[in-house]
């Protein structure tokens, strides 16, 4: 019965962490939470080998149970519509783009670049957050999941989402998203989150976060026209 109360008191204490945690910078001192302010957005710092600190929102929302924006891989702003006619970096199909490609069978006219990791123009967590931002690559989302002692499926005020809690004892919730393509929103249940890594055995995707209720890895089975959120990361002040 003892456990079973800690359990519950341990679950209420991270429903009103997740839930009060906003996006705007407060101020640039952590005041001995990890979390703190840096170039006017709120992030936590999870104690991981790298010493990158994940942002505690995506872009475009306001707190960290919002989803934000939804953004095609390698664009930076946000559309009705999200396909390969749409999409900013090809000609219409997945076998003629025109940026990010680094097989000829893929790009127009046997276009390559051999570019595998999105340029900072091309960045919506840069261009609509700041310089020091970016949105995080395959190898940074890996730590994150490698370096989280305990995740949880977890419904603060009723969204889904898993909260990935450190060693450090700081936690960073994710909310579920599903993702756009053409003009419908799908598997609003799960969680798309893009990375900056192309998939550079099939250049027309790229490495994505991924999880439902029972899971989460990275996966690479996603074209780039789909529209998924971003979940911003920065490197310590030490490191700009």
């Amino acid at each position: 019965m003892e456990r079973i109360a800690k359990a519950i008191a341990t679950i209420m204490l991270m429903t009103a962490t997740v839930c009060t945690v906003g996006c705007k910078k407060v101020d640039d001192s952590n005041n001995g939470s990890g979390n703190g302010g840096h170039y006017d957005h709120e992030y936590v710092d999870l104690g991981l080998p790298s010493g990158t600190l994940w942002a505690t929102c995506n872009v475009g929302a306001n707190t960290s149970e919002e989803i934000g924006d939804y953004f095609a891989w390698g664009e930076t702003t946000t559309k009705t519509i999200y396909n390969w006619a749409t999409y900013t970096h090809s000609k219409g199909s997945y076998k003629k783009l025109t940026r990010y490609c680094n097989k000829p069978n893929y790009g127009y006219n046997e276009f390559t670049d051999n570019i595998k990791v999105l340029l900072s123009s091309d960045d919506a967590a840069t261009v609509n957050w700041g310089v020091n931002w970016q949105t995080p690559t395959s190898k940074q989302w890996k730590e994150l999941i490698d370096n989280t002692t305990a995740v949880i499926w977890f419904s603060p005020s009723g969204v889904n989402g898993w909260l990935f809690t450190a060693s450090n004892g700081r936690n960073l919730f994710l909310p579920a998203t599903g993702y756009h393509w053409s003009d419908d929103l799908e598997e609003v249940v799960n969680g798309y989150y893009w990375s900056s890594s192309l998939y550079t055995l099939h250049p027309a995707a790229a490495w994505y976060f991924f999880f439902n209720s029972s899971e989460y890895r990275m996966k690479y089975d996603r074209a780039r026209g789909n529209g998924f959120p971003i979940r911003p990361v920065v490197r310590p002040m030490s490191q700009d």
